[in-house]
């Protein structure tokens, strides 16, 4: 589904991003590690638009879009989740949910009024799958971190895009939440493409089927986690200093 060839960016005297090659299947999901400054949120705003590359290439679906902008992009079919929750604090959860399927489906407004409780269904569909069904009418701003997370991925499922990317989506959570987290993953996207950016191991090891390791932007290496766990170079680089940390 995803592909990416040579692909460099450079920022001043700095390559973020050196001649990787990177590819993702369909149905896949695909954990991304590495240390700090290994360019893994890089390579995400690469392939959604947020970032252009200073050569090389990017290929989705059969369809070069090294240097779309990130609205084109997500018309392609690419959804994007960031650290930090993007949702409106100003209205209720419903809303929300609501607002995703606007954005992003052009037949949205004719399905409104002619079919109005089948659009309702859907949306009340997603609460359920996010487990905020009972907290649909609260404000945005007044759900909890993990909550707002689950929020942002209820919003991505509206969207219904082909390829998820979800950078450090649990971020901040309780270990709890986190594990909420990770099943809701592997439940509502278990028929997507997903890349997912994290540091937590115990998540990746809920979640993971390939990981790719990247290290001072280059890839360092791939596999299932229990190889790349046993990769001395990993070790040396990522997983010796996580340990420290």
């Amino acid at each position: 589904m995803l592909q990416t060839i040579g692909l460099t960016v450079q920022f001043g005297g700095f390559k973020a991003i050196s001649d990787l090659d990177f590819s993702v299947n369909r149905g896949e999901l695909r954990v991304i590690l590495g240390p700090n400054g290994a360019g893994k949120t890089t390579l995400m705003d690469l392939i959604t638009g947020k970032t252009k590359p200073t050569s090389g290439r990017i290929v989705y679906n059969g369809r070069e879009i090294a240097g779309l902008e990130p609205f084109e992009t997500a018309k392609l079919g690419i959804g994007r989740k960031f650290q930090n929750p993007h949702v409106f604090d100003n209205m209720t959860v419903s809303e929300n949910i609501e607002v995703a399927f606007r954005g992003f489906h052009r037949v949205f407004k004719a399905l409104f009024y002619k079919k109005s409780r089948e659009i309702k269904e859907r949306i009340n569909d997603i609460l359920i799958t996010i487990n905020l069904d009972h907290q649909s009418e609260r404000m945005a701003a007044s759900l909890s971190h993990g909550e707002r997370q689950w929020l942002e991925i209820g919003m991505l499922l509206a969207q219904d895009p082909e390829l998820i990317i979800l950078d450090e989506p649990t971020a901040g959570m309780t270990a709890d939440e986190t594990y909420k987290t990770g099943e809701l993953i592997r439940s509502v996207f278990k028929d997507r493409s997903v890349i997912v950016v994290e540091h937590d191991m115990a998540f990746v090891r809920q979640i993971a089927d390939i990981v790719t390791v990247l290290h001072q932007g280059r890839f360092l290496a791939e596999g299932p986690l229990s190889e790349i766990e046993r990769n001395a170079k990993v070790q040396e680089v990522y997983l010796k200093e996580d340990a420290h940390a």
